[in-house]
Parts: C-alpha cells; sequence; structure tokens
C-alpha cells in the first residue's frame, strides 16, 4: 500500500496558504510519504496550479489531485493545464477528476447536471486523446466535437483516476482510466462494491490491475479520545454527506457517516484500521490529518504527532 496526506486546503490569505502548503509538501517529501493529494474545492486554490508550485520544490513525491471537476473546462482546456502541470512537476502529476455533485455544478456554477456518467466518458474520450501529447485531437462523439492541434507533449504518461462511486462509473473508471480516488468509501464498500467492479470493467478492457486511493481521515490520539476524533470528524468534514453520490455508497458499506469512518487511537488502532483498507484491496491511502484540541496550539501539536506517526508507519505498510 502506498501512503499518502491530503495537504490544503488552508485557512488565511493566498500568500500565507500557499506558504504553509509548500512547507507541507516539502514535509512530505522529505518523510518519505509516496503521495500527496491536493483537493479540489469549490471555494479554494485550483490543485493543478497548486501541484504546479510543488512540483518546483520537490523532486521525488507523486502528487494528485482529489479531484477536478469536469465540468468546470472543457477537456482540451483540462489536458493543456495538466500537461503543463505534469512538466512542472517532472512528471509525478496523478490527475484525479470526477463528475463532481449537483450541489456544485448546478447550484453554483449554474450548468447541468443531466447524466454525469455519459458527460463523463465523452469527457474522458477527449481528455485521454489530448494527453496523449502533441498532434491533433480529432474526436466525436454525443457531447463532444473536438478537432484541436495540440502541440504539448508529456514529460511522462499523465495516469487518470476517477472519482467514481457508483456502479456505472466504476464500469468507466476501469475501462478508460487507471484507478479511482475515494472520499466516503469504508473497507466493506472498497471490498464488495469498488474493487470488484473496477477490477472486473479493467481486465475486460484489457488494461492493468486499477489503483483504489481511499481518502480517510486519521487521528494519532488516547483510546479515550476517540469518540472526541469521530466528533470533530462529522463535525468538520460531514458537509460532502448531503450528496446523493456520497449517500448511495454510504448505502454499500457499514458506516453511517465521515466520524465511522475516521481511524483514531494509539499507533496500533492505526495501524490496524489501515491494514483493514489494504486487505479490502485499496492500493493507496490519501490521509486527511485530523487534530483534536480545544486550542490551536493543541491542534497544531495532535496533526504534527499523527503525521509524524503516519510517516513511521509507512515504511512498514510498503
Amino acid at each position: 500500500m502506498r501512503i499518502g496526506v491530503m495537504i490544503g486546503p488552508e485557512k488565511g490569505d493566498s500568500g500565507r496558504k500557499l506558504e504553509r502548503m509548500l512547507r507541507d509538501i516539502e514535509w512530505a517529501e522529505s518523510a518519505g510519504m509516496d503521495t500527496a493529494w491536493i483537493p479540489q474545492i469549490p471555494t479554494d486554490f485550483d490543485a493543478l496550479i497548486t501541484i504546479a508550485a510543488m512540483g518546483l520544490k520537490t523532486s521525488r513525491i507523486e502528487l494528485g489531485t482529489a479531484v477536478v471537476p469536469l465540468q468546470a473546462q472543457h477537456p482540451i482546456a483540462l489536458a493543456r493545464q495538466a500537461l503543463s502541470a505534469q512538466a512542472a512537476a517532472g512528471g509525478r502529476l496523478a490527475l484525479g477528476v470526477g463528475p463532481s455533485h449537483h450541489w456544485i455544478v448546478s447550484d453554483m456554477l449554474g450548468l447541468p447536471y443531466d447524466k454525469p456518467a455519459a458527460y463523463t466518458r465523452d469527457y474522458l474520450e477527449v481528455l485521454n486523446a489530448g494527453l496523449l501529447g502533441s498532434g491533433s485531437v480529432d474526436v466525436e462523439n454525443d457531447t463532444f466535437t473536438v478537432h484541436n492541434p495540440l502541440d504539448l507533449g508529456p514529460v511522462a504518461p499523465v495516469p487518470v483516476l476517477i472519482a467514481a462511486l457508483g456502479p456505472v462509473m466504476l464500469r468507466i473508471a476501469g475501462e478508460q482510466a487507471d484507478g479511482t480516488v475515494l472520499w466516503m468509501a469504508d473497507e466493506r464498500a472498497i471490498e464488495s462494491h469498488i474493487v470488484p467492479k473496477i477490477s472486473k470493467a479493467a481486465a475486460d478492457a484489457g488494461r492493468p490491475a486499477p489503483r483504489v486511493v481511499a481518502g480517510l481521515p486519521v487521528c494519532l490520539c488516547e483510546p479515550n479520545r476517540v469518540d472526541e476524533a469521530k466528533a470533530r470528524a462529522n463535525r468538520i468534514l460531514a458537509e460532502a454527506e448531503v450528496s446523493p453520490n456520497y449517500q448511495r455508497l454510504l448505502d454499500q458499506g457499514s458506516a453511517q457517516n465521515v466520524g465511522d469512518m475516521c481511524i483514531a487511537g494509539d499507533e496500533k488502532q492505526i495501524e490496524a484500521g489501515l491494514r483493514r483498507y489494504a486487505d479490502a484491496g485499496a492500493t493507496d491511502m490519501s490521509i486527511r490529518l485530523l487534530p483534536i484540541g480545544e486550542t490551536r496550539d493543541e491542534l497544531v501539536a495532535s496533526k504534527q504527532r499523527t503525521r509524524e506517526m503516519i510517516a513511521a508507519l509507512a515504511q512498514e505498510l510498503r
């Protein structure tokens, strides 16, 4: 299992926020983490631009988006942006994308959210052609008619991972992408729903076994504070549960909310939790460091303890 951490978004003005994120990625690389995953949320930094900046500060660690919403830009624009970030990162980009949610696409952007799976399939046909490198991108399907010259060549292949939650999206991810980036998927959902469906689709399409990136909050704490950590996870991370897409994914597992998925406790409890995800078929972990405490200093110290423990544990879980 590859162990990675989520970096960002951070509170504060743009200059200080970027500075903190760059310090975090320098720590992640020096600590030996395999991957850093940069969330793309509607109110904050552009994930690919952030990765381009991070790429100039690092030399080894893989840098992934989790995830870029497809409807916000034409697939040629996204291919051009991804190829640019890939060059800045020296070939270390993992492009996580997805059809997002109705409350982002329709309510915030004012765009249609009809047939998101079909839109994703058509979008990927153009995006994958654009990511192949310089030359003309010529694709005509039900959504796009594209005849676009593109002079950019990739410095390395760009793996594409799809935020695939339902059966149709998992089939598309297996057929057209390199894996899936997950949130709100517990061990049961990964083992019985995610892995079988995406793996079969990839095998039927003659593609390699897909990556399955599990996103989870993690908190190192005394065993008697586990309930406190789970409550904090529900308080600061639960807004995504209002999405029907996530609700359907929760139905595939045993967890009722993000707090149920929070891996909290001492080192042995956290190691056991991560191993359960590996046994379920997750190939990667995207860890959302979840600090607890009453004051800012307590929160900072809690985050520091958790990330140091995760860095040490990553060596054992490879």
